[in-house]
């Protein structure tokens, strides 16, 4: 399994319904974006509202390019922090599709945090998250065991395919009310949270064998901490390093990413490895440039387990956060935030 897309549901959605058939929906795993920091309300609900004027994030993943559509997950953010209600609001809108549109999945999110400060310079952040979530099979473009001929394939001479023995599900789509939580923790120096999501356990099932058979998309717990050590202040934005972590676990499967993000006027870039579980996964390469309210990074995950061959992952992101603009320049200089999250703005 590989970490940036762990999932049983469809690892390998051809070769799993080829050879083992199709009796019933497993559990899923959620996408986990490798410029997570640039993503951080999919990681924290508690991260709502780390600017004070809007921020606006577009986020692309292709992993697997190998393989024909394999996996791709696209994401659109909006949030900000009202500072008379001390709280910040987000809203979310992520799709993600596995093998070729075979199976989908579309959530709509709204977020919000609260903030307090317990100590001098050290704040407390908790957030929540209310989510709708909807699951998709084209049932048709299935092929299974039992439609697999030994010369022909699934497929008889006309083309036709062949038949099947496997019912076809009353629902091919599954809508659900979701809901997380997280909780974050940061100063100066350094951050660290965690959070909860999918504390519903949402039933994703498409067929049930029986009457007793649930299978709920399991809780992701997530962990995440990091410091920020400022080198220079100049006209273009901070000069500074980030060590950071994120661990992340969901269904028994988990991810560990250890590495360091760094900025050095208007360009951006850092290192990280990736563990999967007991295997290692990945070696995941970043760099964009930050310039005005504009923030453009890519990522290249080079995967080192045994799906190396099939290409890695790519992934885009593109930010506008208007806490950079012109109007607000002036408090960007005189740092606006005496926090060291500087990493996910």
């Amino acid at each position: 399994m590989v970490a940036g897309r762990q999932t049983i549901l469809f690892d390998f959605l051809f070769c799993l319904f080829m050879v083992m058939g199709f009796s019933y929906n497993a559990f899923g795993q959620d996408p986990v974006f490798s410029q997570y920091y640039s993503a951080p309300l999919q990681t924290n609900p508690a991260f709502a509202g780390n600017t004070n004027l809007p921020r606006i994030g577009v986020h692309y993943r292709n992993q697997w390019p190998n393989l024909p559509n394999a996996y791709a997950t696209y994401m659109v953010t909006y949030d900000q922090f009202v500072p008379m209600l001390n709280s910040g609001f987000g809203i979310t809108a992520m799709g993600d599709i596995a093998g070729d549109g075979i199976y989908k999945t579309v959530s709509i999110s709204g977020l919000y945090s609260y903030r307090v400060e317990f100590a001098e310079d050290v704040y407390a952040k908790i957030g929540i998250e209310g989510s709708y979530l909807q699951r998709s099979l084209d049932w048709n473009r299935l092929v299974f065991y039992d439609q697999l001929d030994p010369v022909y394939g699934p497929n008889d001479p006309s083309g036709n395919p062949n038949p099947t023995g496997e019912g076809q599900p009353e629902d091919l789509v599954r809508g659900n009310l979701d809901v997380s939580a997280g909780l974050l923790v940061y100063s100066r120096m350094f951050y660290a949270g965690f959070s909860m999501n999918h504390l519903t356990t949402p039933d994703e099932s498409f067929l049930q064998i029986n009457d007793n058979l649930y299978f709920g998309l399991p809780v992701r717990l997530s962990f995440m901490g990091g410091a920020q050590f400022n080198i220079d202040n100049n006209r273009d934005g901070a000069t500074f390093l980030s060590p950071n972590v994120l661990y992340t676990r969901q269904g028994g499967f988990s991810q560990l990413n250890a590495g360091l993000y760094g900025q050095l006027g208007l360009v951006f870039a850092g290192a990280w490895y990736r563990h999967a579980g007991s295997n290692a996964d990945a070696v995941i390469g970043l760099v964009g440039v930050q310039q005005g309210i504009l923030k453009v990074g890519y990522s290249y995950d080079l995967t080192v387990s045994g799906a190396s061959g099939f290409g890695g992952a790519h992934e885009i992101s593109l930010i506008l956060n208007f806490d950079n603009s012109a109007s607000a320049e002036a408090n960007r200089r005189r740092g606006r935030y005496s926090d060291c999250l500087k990493m996910f703005r």
